[in-house]
C-alpha cells in the first residue's frame, strides 16, 4: 500500500513538473524563433539599405496579405510609412519593387503631386472614391489606397479615375509637410523667413504644418505604435522619436517652415511636455522667430497639464489618430505662464533647472505626520508680505487647473466664492492642506483647501532641519533653505475645447497649475 502511494505521488510530481515546464519551454522556443526571424529581417534590411520603415510582427491584428505574393500572412514585416506588408520570403522583392513614400520630391511638370497607390490591406470601413462601395471586403489582396490623401478605390474602379489625377493630400493637407515643399526648400538653400513664407503659399492659406514629438517610453510604450500611425498619415520626416533625437534637434525643422504657423504635438507625459517647452525657451533665447504652438497627446498617468488644457488625463487608443489630428486642427491658442524656481541653501543655488514645477509635501510624510506643526517650521511670503499660517501639514503651489492626477485643488467643493485663477495671469495659487485625509476629501469634493492666496512671487523659508518635499513626482528630504518662485515667460499652447477632461462641467475654467519638475514652471495661453 505504501509502495502504491509512493508511486502515485511520484507520478503526480512528474506530471506537475511537465505541466509547469512545458509552457515555459514552448514560450522560450517561440521567443527564440521570433528573435531569429527578427535578426534575419534586420540583416536583409541592413544589406539593402532599406527605403522603408519596416517593423517585424509575430501576429497582425487583422487579416493581412503580402503586398508581393498576395498570400495571407500571420507574421512578417510592415512599413510604417506606406503600409506595404510582406512575408519573410518576399521581403527582398518588396524592398526592390515597391517604393515607399517620397518624403522629399519635386512636383510634376504642371505643379501638382500625383497619387501614390499601394494595393491591398486598406483600412477597415473605407469606401471607394468612385462607386462609394466598401473597400477591402474581399478575403484577398485587393483595392488601392493613396498613402498621402488616404483615398481608397476598388480594383475595378481605379481605371475610371482621370489619368494623373492630382493628390490634394486629403483631410489633413493643412498639417502635412508636402514632399515638393521640402524639395523647394532644398533648392532655395539657406533662406530668410520671408522666403519660406513665399514657398508656403503653394500649400494654401490655412497651412499650419504639424511636428510630432513622441516619447516612446511613455504610456506603457504606446508611443512606438503612435509613431507608426502618424508616419502613415503625415510625412514621416515630420514625426520624431524623442528617445533617439532630443527636442532641440527635432525642432530645427521649424526654421524651414513659415513663422507663426507651426504646431507641435507632444506625445508623452507632463515631464515630456516640460522637456519640449524647455527646448522652445532655448530657441527663443537664441532669437529664433519660428516659435511653434504646442499641443499634447497625454500618455501614461497623471498628466495634469494636459488635463488642464482639455486634452484629457491619458490617451489609451479610445479614439482613432485621425480624430486626434482633427482635434489639433480645431484647437484654440492659449498662453501658459512659465516660472523660475530657485532654491538657495546657505548662500548658494542648489536647484536651478528649467521645467514646469509641481511642488508639494509627500503623502507618505503626511501619514506619519513628519510635517506636523508646519507653521512653526516654514515662513511663507506672497509678493513680499508674510502670511500667517494655520496648523498645516502641507503647502501646495499651483499654476494649472489640475493637480495630483486630476484634482481641482484651488476650486475645492465649489460651494464658496474663491478668487478666479487663470493660467496666463502671471499669478500662482498657494493652498494648504491639513494632511493626506484632507487631500482625499478634496479629491472627491467633500472638502475645500485652505486658500492662502495668489501672488506674482512666492517665497518659502524652510527653518527646520530636514523636511520632505516632492517635485514632479520625485521626493527628497530638504534641509534649511529659501525657495523663490518668480515669473519667467509664457509658452504658446493649444487648448482643446471639447469634453475630454475628467470634469466635463469644468472644461471652460482652467485655473490651477502644477509646479513641475526641476526648475521652471508653466502656465497656459488663452
Amino acid at each position: 500500500m505504501e509502495e502504491t502511494s509512493w508511486f502515485l505521488d511520484r507520478r503526480l510530481l512528474v506530471w506537475t513538473g511537465i505541466a509547469i515546464l512545458l509552457p515555459v519551454l514552448i514560450t522560450l522556443g517561440w521567443s527564440y524563433r521570433r528573435s531569429q526571424r527578427a535578426r534575419r529581417i534586420r540583416g536583409i534590411l541592413r544589406r539593402s539599405r532599406s527605403q522603408h520603415s519596416w517593423s517585424y510582427t509575430d501576429l497582425f491584428n487583422k487579416p493581412t496579405y503580402c503586398s508581393v505574393c498576395g498570400q495571407h500572412i500571420l507574421h512578417g514585416a510592415f512599413c510604417h510609412g506606406c503600409g506595404v506588408c510582406s512575408d519573410e520570403g518576399c521581403l527582398r522583392i518588396a524592398e526592390r519593387n515597391l517604393p515607399c513614400k517620397e518624403v522629399v520630391a519635386a512636383a510634376a511638370a504642371r505643379g501638382f503631386v500625383a497619387h501614390h497607390w499601394v494595393r491591398g490591406n486598406v483600412p477597415l470601413c473605407s469606401y471607394c472614391a468612385v462607386c462609394k462601395g466598401q473597400c477591402g471586403a474581399q478575403p484577398t489582396l485587393c483595392d488601392f489606397r493613396c498613402i498621402w490623401c488616404q483615398v481608397t478605390v476598388h480594383d475595378d474602379c481605379k481605371p475610371s479615375l482621370p489619368e494623373g489625377e492630382k493628390c490634394n493630400f486629403g483631410e489633413f493637407r493643412n498639417l502635412i509637410i508636402p514632399p515638393h515643399y521640402l524639395h523647394n526648400v532644398n533648392q532655395l538653400g539657406r533662406g530668410q523667413p520671408e522666403d519660406y513664407a513665399k514657398l508656403a503659399s503653394i500649400c494654401g492659406p490655412n497651412w499650419t504644418p504639424l511636428i510630432v514629438l513622441a516619447n516612446t517610453r511613455s504610456g506603457n510604450n504606446m508611443g512606438e505604435e503612435l509613431l507608426g500611425e502618424f508616419k502613415m498619415l503625415l510625412n514621416p520626416l515630420q514625426v520624431f522619436d524623442l528617445t533617439k533625437l532630443a527636442p532641440i534637434k527635432a525642432l530645427q525643422l521649424c526654421t524651414i517652415l513659415p513663422p507663426k504657423g507651426v504646431r507641435v504635438l507632444v506625445c508623452g507625459g507632463d515631464g515630456t511636455v516640460g522637456w519640449v517647452l524647455d527646448a522652445i525657451d532655448e530657441m527663443r533665447i537664441k532669437g529664433h522667430e519660428h516659435i511653434p504652438y504646442v499641443t499634447i497627446l497625454p500618455l501614461g498617468t497623471g498628466n495634469d497639464l494636459a488635463n488642464s488644457l482639455g486634452w484629457g488625463a491619458g490617451y489609451a487608443g479610445e479614439i482613432p489618430i485621425e480624430e486626434v489630428l482633427r482635434n489639433v486642427m480645431d484647437a484654440e491658442a492659449v498662453k501658459l505662464d512659465r516660472w523660475k524656481v530657485q532654491v538657495t541653501n546657505k548662500g548658494y543655488c542648489s536647484f536651478r533647472k528649467p521645467k514646469a514645477v509641481y511642488f508639494f509635501y509627500g503623502t507618505k510624510d503626511c501619514l506619519v505626520q513628519e510635517c506636523k506643526d508646519l507653521d512653526k517650521k516654514i515662513e511663507l511670503e506672497l509678493d513680499g508680505e508674510r502670511v500667517d499660517l494655520p496648523n498645516l501639514e502641507g503647502i501646495i503651489v499651483l499654476n494649472i487647473g489640475y493637480w495630483g492626477g486630476g484634482c481641482r485643488l484651488w476650486e475645492g467643493m465649489g460651494d464658496e466664492p474663491y478668487p478666479p485663477a487663470r493660467p496666463d495671469d502671471g499669478l500662482l495659487e498657494v493652498v494648504g492642506v491639513f494632511g493626506s485625509f484632507h487631500c482625499a476629501q478634496i479629491q472627491v469634493k467633500l472638502a475645500n483647501p485652505v486658500r492662502l492666496g495668489q501672488a506674482h512671487t512666492v517665497r518659502l523659508i524652510l527653518k527646520s532641519s530636514r523636511m520632505p518635499m516632492q517635485v514632479d513626482g520625485e521626493p527628497w528630504a530638504q534641509g534649511p533653505c529659501t525657495i523663490t518662485i518668480t515669473h519667467k515667460t509664457q509658452a504658446q499652447m493649444l487648448c482643446h475645447t471639447g469634453e475630454q477632461t475628467d470634469d466635463e462641467d469644468d472644461a471652460s475654467s482652467t485655473s490651477e497649475p502644477e509646479l513641475s519638475r526641476e526648475a521652471e514652471a508653466t502656465d497656459e495661453e488663452s
